[in-house]
């Protein structure tokens, strides 16, 4: 970690924080939401306000993003979520039902217009405060840092409901987004010497040009589309899930949540094992393959124990791909334009989910969930065995024309 820069460590340690935050109020979110209604489609209802503004922002968001200083920008959308955390807090306090309701709805909708911001400015930040070969590593670290949240959250917050009331533990939220604050207070302000001049164009041309940019360098858009198959995925598995293990293969509650725990573990040993492999284009795909056979095996196993690997498995190789393709993004496309392509990238990637999400929840297609796992799979290993090969090739041709020379 001390080999990277003190403007790294700082974004980090911000996002370490701010994650366990946002993880432990979106456990609070949805426990104090069941506990009001009791209501299946409530819980649907507080998602669709998280994500239709986020979604709605993402993609008109991009011309303004590439005209901002980062730095000031991350450090207020923390504050602004640190104050959000607070709203339903206090309609417990005032002691109204309508207010914690009305709370928890302007709770969402904030985070989701929040979020996408924040993702896109931090993730463009990354050339900037790292050095070139240090991206995929820095990428693997910040990714891994999600993974391992999703995993100590929970079970840091069941320890809290234990000693604290339930509501206030947005306290905990509000402090950890506070903290995040502090640490990216840190960083010196460096983007506002490489901001983009204005073009003063309409928005609506600058928006188009942004698209144009992004879809003019087949490499972006190759890369994002093969991540964007890796959201459909994760999307589809959020409903595949509890009937695979439940139902296909009979288990536990129990047996459910170390399936679920299984692929951010994984995720944590493949970004260490990122750090001791090849960073070529063929490993890279070769993640991807991996990945994706991860889904594929899951349509034969008979046994929870072989499904607990396979997402072992997919957490294993998955990061080779996501750290590797994410610093090849950073470094191709143009730096002047690198947040607005930012945010395309991640509109794009934030459509897959929900897609995944009604694919595998429809009932129009009339497939079982195995089926549906060897579908997410092949949608992920033929396009990734195809550009292993081409990578492959390409490699044979270079250095067939360097035994000519």
């Amino acid at each position: 970690m001390r080999k990277f820069s003190k403007s790294f460590q700082a974004l980090w340690i911000g996002q370490i924080v701010s994650e366990f935050g946002g993880a432990a109020g979106g456990i609070i979110n949805g426990l104090l939401l069941y506990e009001l209604t009791g209501s299946k489609e409530w819980m649907a209802t507080i998602w669709l306000i998280y994500f239709i503004p986020s979604l709605l922002l993402q993609s008109i968001s991009a011309p303004f993003l590439n005209h901002v200083v980062k730095e000031k920008m991350l450090r207020n959308i923390q504050l602004v979520r640190a104050g959000a955390y607070l709203i339903p807090l206090a309609g417990y306090l005032i002691g109204s039902e309508i207010g914690i309701m009305i709370g928890l709805v302007l709770l969402q909708c904030v985070l989701g217009l929040m979020q996408p911001i924040y993702a896109t400015l931090s993730f463009s930040l990354i050339p900037e405060i790292c050095k070139e070969d240090e991206l995929v590593e820095a990428n693997g670290l910040l990714d891994t840092t999600l993974r391992l949240m999703s995993i100590i959250a929970p079970g840091i917050t069941s320890l809290l409901l234990l000693i604290i009331p339930m509501q206030y533990i947005y306290l905990v939220s509000s402090l950890m987004f506070l903290i995040s604050f502090i640490s990216l207070s840190r960083m010196p302000v460096m983007s506002i010497n490489k901001m983009a001049t204005w073009s003063k164009k309409f928005w609506w041309e600058e928006l188009k040009e942004g698209y144009r940019v992004f879809f003019s360098f087949p490499i972006l858009l190759r890369l994002t589309i093969l991540s964007s198959t890796v959201q459909f995925a994760v999307g589809a598995t959020m409903v595949l899930s509890i009937p695979f293990i439940q139902g296909e293969l009979g288990g536990q509650p129990w047996q459910y949540a170390i399936f679920k725990g299984a692929f951010p573990v994984g995720y944590i040993l493949g970004t260490v094992l990122l750090l001791k492999i090849p960073k070529t284009p063929s490993v890279m795909y070769l993640g991807l393959l991996g990945g994706g056979l991860s889904f594929i095996l899951l349509f034969f196993v008979q046994t929870i124990q072989f499904a607990w690997l396979c997402e072992l498995m997919g957490g294993l190789l998955f990061p080779i791909f996501n750290a590797q393709s994410a610093a090849i993004f950073q470094q191709e496309a143009p730096r002047n334009r690198l947040t607005q392509l930012s945010a395309v990238r991640l509109f794009i990637f934030r459509v897959s989910m929900p897609v995944g999400i009604l694919f595998a929840s429809s009932a129009f297609f009339d497939i079982s969930t195995r089926s549906m796992y060897l579908i997410i799979g092949l949608s992920i290993v033929l396009p990734a065995m195809f550009f292993l090969i081409s990578s492959v090739n390409h490699l044979n041709k270079f250095f067939i024309r360097v035994k000519e020379k």
